[in-house]
Formats: C-alpha cells, sequence, structure tokens
C-alpha cells in the first residue's frame, strides 16, 4: 500500500471510528436523540412547501407534530415530488440542491422516487463507512482485499431538470475516491451492465486475478447464483484469465470496456494454478478460489433465511453480517453482531414512529416511539428523514428482539401486504419461511427458490408449495414433506391450525415446476416493475388467488 492510499485509508477508519462513538453514545439516550433530530428537521425545513401546507412553523411538541402530520404514504408526498423533479427544489427542502432521485426497486407496484440531497448523501456514507469497519474489526487483513460487491446504475434517466436517476449505491460510488475504488472488484462503471449473466462473468473474470475477503450483495440469491458461476463457466473464465481476454458473448458498454483495457492483462500462472484446482476437486468455489473470503454481507431476515443454507456448501464455514434494514427511502438499522437479522435502530440520522401490527387498520391506532417498543413484539415502522418523508408509512413489519443500550434491535420480518387470508388465517411470509426453513432440516434437504401461493378448491382451498422438479440424479422430495410443512405452518400460526382442524383449509400440496421456471419468471416479473437484480426479492408468499391458474396455464403452454 502507497504511503498517501495509507493515509487515506487511516483518515477514513478515524472517521468511522468517530462516527460510531457518537451512534453508541446516542444509542443510550435514544428520546433525547430522536427529538433533537426531529425538531432540527421540523425549523430547518418550515418554509418548505411541504412545512408551509402542514404548519411546522407552529409545531412545538410531538402531540403538535402528529396532529399537523398524518401518516403519508408515497401518494401523499408524489405531488410534493413531482415538483421537486420539475425543479421546484423547495417543495420539499430548503436552500439543499438535490444530487439525484434513488428508484425503489419496483417489486411491489410502481417505482418510487426518493429524493437525496447532500445530507441524506453524508448520512448514507457515514453509515456504511461504520458498518464497514466495525464488520471488519475481527480480521484486520480484510482491508487489504478486495471487495466484491454489485454497482447498479445511478444514471437510468434523468427528469426533466437533468436531475439523474437510479440506485443510491451507485451514485456513491461514483463519487468514491481513487483510494476506496481500488478495494472495489467492479469498477463502478459496471453499473451500465444490466445483463445478469455478464455480471457475473465480469465479477468472477475479474475476481480471479485478484485476493478477495468479502463478496457483498443485499439479497443472499445473488451470492448463490454468483457462487455456482464459476464451476459452470470455468473453461471460458480460465481461459480468459489465461490470455488477459474478455469473452466476446457480452455487449460491453464503452466506457467499461476502458476501464477494463488497463485491468486485463495475461495471468497464465494463475490460471494453471486454478485448472489444477479443478482437476483436484472438478469445480471451481469460492471457498477454494479465495481462501481468504472471511465475511459475506447480506440480509439474513424474513424470506431471505432459506438460502443461507446454502452458504457452506460454496463458501464453507464463513462468517456473515446482515446488511441492516435499508431501503431507497432510508436506512433504518445497524447491526453490529454477525449472524443475526437484528440491528439497532438507527436513531441520529432519522425519527422513527411505531404501530403495532395488530393496530395498523385501527381508526386510532396506538403510535409508540423507539424508546417505548416491547420485546417480541410486532410493529409497523414510520420514518421521518431527510429525504424529504414524514411518518411515511413504508409497510415493513419489524419485531423488537431485544436491547442495545436503550435503544431497540429490530428485524425485519416481511412487508405488510405479504399476508395471505384465504379464510381468516392471516398467514405471514415470516411464518411461511420460519416453516419451510424447520421443515428441509428435519428432512435434510435445501431449496433455492420457492412460493407458498393459496389454491382455490371448492370443498376445501389449501396453499400449494410451488418447486421446481429435482435435477437428474437428486432425490425426489420424501412422501410426507408437504404434510410436514403444513404441521410447521400449524405451529406457527393458530388460526391457520383452526382452519384446519375445522376442515376450512386443506393440508399443503406440493407443485412440480419445470427446472428453470422460476428463474424464468423471476426475470419476466423484473422487467415488468424496474429495479435492479440486487434489490429483487422473489417472494416466498404470493398471495393473488389467480396465481396457481395462471402458473398451471403456463407450464401447459410451455409442455405443449
Amino acid at each position: 500500500m502507497g504511503l498517501f492510499s495509507a493515509i487515506a485509508q487511516a483518515w477514513t477508519v478515524q472517521r468511522a471510528i468517530r462516527d460510531i462513538a457518537r451512534y453508541d453514545r446516542a444509542t443510550r439516550a435514544p428520546l433525547k436523540t430522536q427529538h433533537q433530530f426531529l425538531f432540527d428537521q421540523l425549523q430547518r425545513e418550515r418554509e418548505t412547501a411541504f412545512g408551509r401546507d402542514h404548519r411546522f412553523a407552529d409545531i412545538r411538541n410531538l402531540s403538535d407534530f402528529r396532529r399537523q402530520v398524518p401518516v403519508q404514504r408515497y401518494e401523499d408526498l408524489e405531488p410534493y415530488i413531482e415538483r421537486v423533479k420539475q425543479g421546484e427544489t423547495s417543495a420539499l427542502f430548503h436552500q439543499q440542491r438535490v444530487r439525484m432521485f434513488a428508484l425503489t426497486s419496483g417489486t411491489t407496484q410502481s417505482r418510487k422516487f426518493i429524493p437525496v440531497t447532500d445530507r441524506v448523501l453524508d448520512n448514507y456514507r457515514r453509515i456504511w463507512t461504520a458498518w464497514g469497519l466495525l464488520a471488519y474489526q475481527p480480521n484486520p487483513a480484510l482491508f487489504r482485499h478486495g471487495r466484491l460487491t454489485f454497482v447498479s446504475d445511478w444514471d437510468e434517466f434523468r427528469t426533466p431538470t437533468d436531475i439523474p436517476c437510479g440506485s443510491i449505491s451507485g451514485y456513491t460510488a461514483h463519487l468514491q475516491n481513487w483510494v476506496v475504488r481500488k478495494g472495489y472488484v467492479l469498477p463502478p462503471e459496471s453499473g451500465k451492465l444490466h445483463a445478469t449473466e455478464a455480471r457475473r462473468y465480469l465479477a468472477w473474470r475479474l475476481g480471479l486475478g485478484r485476493k478477495i475477503g468479502s463478496w457483498m450483495s443485499p439479497n443472499p440469491s445473488t451470492l448463490v447464483q454468483l457462487a455456482r458461476y464459476g464451476s459452470e463457466h470455468v473453461e471460458e473464465l480460465l481461459r480468459d484469465l489465461h490470455d488477459g481476454t474478455l469473452t466476446s458473448r457480452f455487449d460491453w458498454p464503452e466506457a467499461l470496456r476502458q476501464v477494463l483495457r488497463t485491468a486485463l492483462k495475461p495471468q497464465p500462472q494463475r490460471a494453471k494454478v486454478l485448472s489444477q484446482l479443478v482437476e483436484r476437486t472438478g469445480q471451481l468455489l469460492p471457498r477454494d478460489v479465495w481462501p481468504e473470503l472471511q465475511l459475506l454481507g447480506c440480509w439474513t431476515g424474513g424470506s431471505m433465511q432459506s438460502y443461507l443454507r446454502s452458504f457452506p456448501e460454496y463458501f464453507g464455514e464463513i462468517r456473515i453480517r446482515d446488511l441492516g434494514l435499508i431501503a431507497s427511502e432510508g436506512r433504518m438499522t445497524f447491526p453490529v453482531a454477525d449472524r443475526t437479522p437484528a440491528g439497532v435502530l438507527e436513531i441520529v440520522s432519522g425519527y422513527y414512529e411505531f404501530i403495532p401490527v395488530d393496530e395498523i387498520d385501527a381508526q386510532q391506532p396506538t403510535v409508540l416511539e423507539a424508546h417505548e417498543l416491547q420485546a417480541g413484539r410486532d410493529y409497523y415502522i414510520l420514518l421521518t428523514n431527510a429525504s424529504g418523508l414524514y411518518r411515511y408509512h413504508i409497510s415493513d413489519v419489524v419485531r423488537c428482539t431485544g436491547w442495545h443500550h436503550a435503544t431497540p434491535l429490530l428485524e425485519f420480518l416481511n412487508k405488510g401486504s405479504s399476508i395471505s387470508n384465504i379464510t381468516g388465517e392471516k398467514l405471514t411470509e415470516h411464518q411461511v419461511v420460519q416453516s419451510l426453513t424447520r421443515t428441509l432440516a428435519q428432512a435434510g434437504r435445501t431449496i433455492d427458490t420457492y412460493s407458498l401461493a393459496p389454491c382455490w378448491d371448492e370443498s376445501a382451498p389449501y396453499y400449494g408449495l410451488f418447486v421446481e422438479e429435482p435435477q437428474p440424479g437428486e432425490a425426489a422430495w420424501p412422501e410426507d414433506f408437504a404434510e410436514q410443512l403444513d404441521r410447521q405452518l400449524c405451529d406457527a400460526n393458530i388460526e391457520y391450525a383452526s382452519k384446519r382442524s375445522s376442515a376450512r383449509l386443506g393440508r399443503v400440496v406440493l407443485k412440480g415446476l419445470p427446472t428453470g421456471y422460476w428463474a424464468a419468471w423471476d426475470q419476466q416479473r423484473r422487467a415488468q416493475r424496474g429495479g435492479s437484480v440486487e434489490q429483487y426479492k422473489h417472494p416466498c408468499l404470493i398471495t393473488d388467488m389467480e396465481f396457481h391458474r395462471q402458473i398451471s396455464e403456463n407450464v401447459q403452454a410451455a409442455v405443449r
């Protein structure tokens, strides 16, 4: 490491240490910290159009705030955001520049535009740097090794006033200094590469030539699919590594080509070592290619847990750190420990309120502050932050799992819309994931992609578990697998158990799908709704009563 590089890294680390100390002090006094953020925000933005319309200047206490600003959906804020898109920044921000619009993934509805100002960017970068420092501390060698993380397009298109719209993570990568950029395996210019297979190829092609200490991607399915890619394309990858070339199978953006011209060099010795590895093992797996790989960063809660069972096969015994509850709308939690989806509520950069899950449809629900939560209870979260969001109902359900000092630890469970209710059972995606995880453990099986969906039957509607048929050489599903899953669902949800015992619901039925069906289905769904591959979450619970009929018709059409 050069002198200037070492100085820059030391400065970054020292700043992160100060930020962590500040966060830690704040978690000891959450009420004070939260009110300071809230009333500073209201004071700062009181002369904006939103601030005037909601009489920020008259707000003196929390009761005033809740009376003047009702709970907001995106549709409530959209008129103000549209004005910002047209250049009227003062609709939401006082004397601030909007640098870009972060686009949501669009997996539940049309994409949303979240304004990103300098305040938002500063918070975003500080928190990620602090997360990285805490995650890397147990393995200091990670600071020297490369980081494999996908970068999404920050400039998909522009507003009429020439403001870029895309991924905030891609934008921050674009702004990074040269010291930080050196650590990226994939250059920021790869954000313009939208073809999924091309991104996987490039990650392996560039990664094979260097030491990599960590892989990062929000969705663990992305890591599993990437881990498989090496063995599936070993000949092409090793040939290009040996020759210093890049496959011509993909259409590489010109800006990326220019960067890669200086990055790609023949590495015949490295190719020889890896060829010998393949001869010994018959595979090209991350755990063997990069023995220095010590950390995976991804979501570990909610519907993501099923993928984690596949990790040892590809990565061996490795540390896993949750990235936290983070969305285009803002970061909500800050994980401080490995192998847990729970993170500390990020009370420094936003103000949060909570509504108990069973009161969300009440005319006057209980609204709680962070310090008022109870361990073991589930809540909807409302956020107020520097993106111009106020009491924003993001539809995320979280569970309070405990406390870090006086600040709650929160675990993401599911989107509030991920509830299926054929006959009063109110089955949640979290319950489905939990039940299937236990059933798979009992059966000694793993599964990457599946969906549970309601199936209509005049005598007794039921749920179907839609999974792809086993590959040649793989064992068939145990005959009692669906029955075991059904029992786990009964244990997880007393209303489901009640409906089953009264025969209002039939037992779960296993529904086989052709190999590759889910990959094609997900690709089509992403294309329709927009968003990056890394943001996309395959639904483990589908609530649409028409899904069963539609999927049956699709499979029959494919067979014909």
